[in-house]
C-alpha cells in the first residue's frame, strides 16, 4: 500500500475524545447535505444566488459529498479521506459567501468574522481530523486492529 493511501485509509488509533470533533463535523455536513436536497433555499436557490453556473447540478453534487463524507466522518470510517472533499467544500463556502462581505457597505471585517465563525470552526476541525484521524472510537480503529 502506498504511503499516501496508507496515511488516508489507516489512521492511527488516537484518543477516544476525537469523537467529540467527529460528531459535530459529521452531523453538520450530513444535515446540510440533506437540506440541499429537500430545501431549495439551502440548495439550488442558494447556489444560484451566489452565482454558481448550473446551480441544480452544483447543489446536488455538493449535497451528495456532504451526505457521504459527513456520514463517513460521523462513523469514523476513512476519516482522513472523507475530510479532504469537505475541506474543499468549506473553503469554497468561505471564499464565495464570507469574503464578499468585506466589500459590502456597513459590514466589513468584524461582521465577516462573526458570520464566518462556524465555517472557520469547521475548517479547523477538518484540518485536525485530517492530521489525527478518527480516534479510538471509530470504525477506522476497529478496521485497523483487525489487520
Amino acid at each position: 500500500m502506498g504511503s499516501a493511501i496508507q496515511f488516508l485509509l489507516r489512521s492511527p488509533k488516537g484518543p477516544a475524545s476525537l469523537l467529540f470533533i467527529r460528531l459535530p463535523v459529521g452531523l453538520i455536513f450530513l444535515t446540510q447535505g440533506i437540506l440541499k436536497f429537500i430545501d431549495p433555499n439551502a440548495g439550488v436557490l442558494r447556489f444560484a444566488r451566489i452565482g454558481f453556473p448550473y446551480p441544480d447540478f452544483t447543489a446536488n453534487f455538493v449535497g451528495s459529498f456532504e451526505i457521504v463524507c459527513g456520514g463517513l466522518v460521523l462513523l469514523g470510517l476513512w476519516t482522513r479521506l472523507a475530510a479532504m472533499p469537505l475541506l474543499v467544500i468549506i473553503t469554497t463556502a468561505i471564499v464565495t459567501t464570507k469574503l464578499p462581505e468585506l466589500a459590502r457597505p456597513a459590514q466589513g471585517l468584524w461582521y465577516m468574522i462573526s458570520d464566518a465563525r462556524t465555517d472557520f470552526a469547521m475548517l479547523c476541525s477538518l484540518i485536525f481530523l485530517l492530521t489525527e484521524g478518527g480516534g479510538a472510537w471509530s470504525l477506522d480503529a476497529r478496521t485497523n486492529s483487525n489487520t
